[in-house]
């Protein structure tokens, strides 16, 4: 039995983890969030609505399932109580089964000011950040200055970080980026009424975790973003500022890698980055505009367009070996309907030396062109299928390609934006 199950990305993130994650916790108990902020989003459409969360854990629109904000989660107190009110507006009332990690850094509005003083001052060569704070956050927690969750619980300690620490960062915004200073009372203020709100949501997490993987409870660790965002292993610099492959799970929650069942790897059937940064199959045509069109390609956190491109299988060859992947799941695959072709990008080779490269291998992205493998397409529509053998033959090659290629089994297809809209071709927690 594969009781604790881990969901991430394998692309640039906004791959559908959101409704995996909420698929699978209908029949779970703990759904943790390991890593990043509010600058992740995840999309779910329940009953022809759609939410979208940014902090909390998708899989809390059960009720059933208790939601944990680990502590590799950089946290925006304003943010989070925004997203329980909204919650709670669409009848979902998280407030006794959400707890916060005490050693979960913060967010506050001294790491907003600084992401975008400084993309400004970057001008056209600019990162293309979410400007919500996130990397100064995480930058705090490394010159180990943050406040932590933890700290909201005394308020004359609080008080007097804060006031050291918005007095640093005013140093460098007025000094240095000619931006507006921060008044630490300010931000003490918005805070107060926000502590008594999540006081006992803050808890010892990675305890609550270990207890209930001795109690054999069934948990899904919600990944954010994608494996080539990942500080690390990402197409650096245009990544995020966390670890959004498989070791961030370990070191954002203190469970041991021997506790964890079972990794699946999210895709979509094609690719999508927003942002900038490398992207090897982009598309500019009107492949490009139907992907858009049909996929609702924007971005969820940022509303930006989404650039589109054919599937590339190098970098999912690559993001396999990362995360040491069990299993894949493909989303938005009724998105590839209509279409007369196919293609997958299987290579790449450098324009100059026309040699197959591998993915980051080559700093010069711009000389690196993708090789194809091309398959028809279908014109049976695949929206809303339950059952694998009622898809068309072409889309069963297509998902059998795949596999082949990537030598991990599909065990999960999305077929639709709906909760409903999905084929589990395993029960991941029942299967030997």
């Amino acid at each position: 039995m594969k009781k604790n199950i881990v969901i991430l990305g394998t692309q640039w993130g906004d791959e559908g983890k959101g409704k995996i994650v909420d698929c699978l916790t209908s029949d779970g108990s703990y759904v943790v969030r390991y890593q990043g902020g509010h600058n992740a989003g995840h999309t779910l459409v329940v009953n022809e609505k759609k939410i979208i969360l940014h902090l909390v854990p998708s899989g809390l629109l059960h009720n059933n399932v208790t939601g944990i904000i680990a502590n590799g989660v950089v946290v925006s107190p304003l943010e989070l109580i925004k997203e329980i009110k909204m919650l709670e507006e669409n009848n979902v009332f998280t407030r006794k089964r959400l707890f916060i990690s005490n050693s979960a850094p913060l967010i506050l509005q001294y790491h907003i000011e600084m992401d975008i003083a400084r993309e400004k001052r970057l001008g056209i060569n600019l990162l293309g950040t979410t400007g919500r704070g996130i990397g100064p956050a995480y930058e705090d927690k490394i010159a180990r200055r943050a406040l932590r969750v933890g700290d909201l619980k005394n308020e004359k300690v609080l008080s007097s970080r804060l006031e050291k620490i918005v007095e640093y960062y005013n140093h460098q915004l007025v000094s240095f980026y000619k931006h507006k200073s921060i008044d630490y009372k300010i931000i003490l203020k918005d805070l107060l009424p926000i502590i008594d709100i999540i006081h006992d949501m803050i808890q010892d997490t990675t305890y609550i975790l270990h207890n209930a993987i001795k109690d054999n409870k069934k948990i899904i660790f919600e990944g954010a973003q994608g494996t080539f965002l990942d500080i690390d292993h990402g197409s650096y610099p245009y990544v995020t500022s966390s670890n959004s492959t498989i070791g961030g799970v370990m070191t954002g929650t203190g469970i041991g890698p021997k506790n964890l069942d079972y990794i699946i790897g999210v895709t979509k059937a094609y690719s999508t980055r927003v942002g900038y940064g490398p992207f090897p199959t982009e598309l500019f045509d009107d492949i490009d505009k139907h992907f858009f069109k049909k996929g609702h390609e924007f971005g969820s956190t940022t509303g930006r367009k989404r650039r589109t491109g054919w599937l590339d299988a190098v970098s999912l060859c690559r993001a396999v070996k990362i995360n040491s992947l069990s299993s894949l799941c493909i989303t938005k695959l009724d998105v590839l309907d209509g279409l007369k072709e196919i293609k997958i990008c299987t290579s790449y080779q450098n324009s100059q030396t026309l040699n197959p490269t591998s993915f980051l291998e080559n700093n010069d992205w711009d000389s690196i062109k993708p090789v194809y493998e091309t398959y028809p397409g279908w014109t049976k529509k695949t929206l809303g299928i339950n059952k694998i053998k009622d898809l068309p033959y072409e889309a069963r090659n297509y998902i059998n390609r795949i596999e082949e290629i990537t030598q991990v089994p599909i065990d999960i297809i999305s077929t639709g934006p709906d909760r409903s809209d999905i084929i589990l071709v395993r029960d991941l927690f029942y299967m030997k």
